[in-house]
């Protein structure tokens, strides 16, 4: 079982830092030859370490797929906020959010490969904590969903369901990089999938905001917050979904 690490901060960062560089290996390799085929010492050659090195922060190879799928779902938890930070109009913000996670998946892209293929492969009490971390981080989207229904420029839609087609819709990015990276980059793929899934959703004052985001996405790019605009300001947190 993987535990938490009583030491020094410093030292605890360093082991951090390690373990993410076995996990790190290991999920190249399971990308190329399979989960169960990789060993340990496949883990450790690729690294250039001893595999009593490893042991040393895993018990077993499930451990590193575990870790592996817990990164993705971190990822998401720090990357999708950071990109928030400063953006105020809900609309804006639904469109901040969902750019980020999809860039998550195109960071992740055989992390994100290796948890459609062998999430089955963890024990059931993972599993279970997969699902949880899962659900906490699709209310990034679902949070701006809610928002976007609040100040109406979003129809009273299904929150769940529409949450989880832009779930989909950024994994897609990941599962089929082999196409979509030859034909538009991750920006025009958000862009293009955007404007399929919103055209339903947007309400007449949606579909005139809409093409706003982009410049809001360009000046966050660049570094630039954004000026709060006049009469969409975030509303309370809803409840809705």
């Amino acid at each position: 079982m993987i535990g938490s690490v009583k030491c020094k901060p410093e030292v605890a960062d360093l082991f951090e830092k390690r373990r993410g560089q076995f996990v790190q290996a290991a999920i190249k390799l399971f990308g190329k030859q399979g989960y169960h085929v990789t060993t340990i010492r496949d883990i450790a050659v690729e690294v250039k370490v001893s595999i009593g090195l490893i042991y040393q922060y895993v018990d077993d190879k499930e451990d590193v797929l575990f870790l592996a799928l817990l990164a993705v779902l971190d990822a998401y938890k720090i990357q999708v906020p950071m990109a928030l930070d400063g953006v105020r109009d809900p609309l804006d913000r639904f469109c901040t959010a969902v750019h980020a996670y999809c860039k998550v998946n195109d960071e992740n892209v055989n992390a994100t490969v290796l948890a459609y293929r062998e999430t089955k492969s963890l024990r059931k009490d993972r599993r279970a904590l997969i699902q949880a971390k899962e659900l906490e981080t699709n209310t990034l989207i679902a949070d701006c969903i809610n928002d976007c229904i609040a100040v109406k420029v979003f129809n009273d839609i299904d929150v769940e369901l529409l949450t989880y087609q832009l779930i989909m819709f950024s994994h897609a990015w990941a599962l089929k990089a082999w196409h979509f990276r030859g034909m538009m980059t991750l920006d025009e793929y958000v862009d293009r999938g955007l404007a399929l899934i919103l055209s339903p959703v947007l309400t007449a004052r949606g579909k005139r905001a809409l093409p706003g985001c982009r410049e809001t996405l360009m000046r966050n790019a660049l570094g630039v917050k954004p000026t709060p605009k006049p009469g969409r300001s975030s509303p309370p947190r809803s409840k809705r979904g």
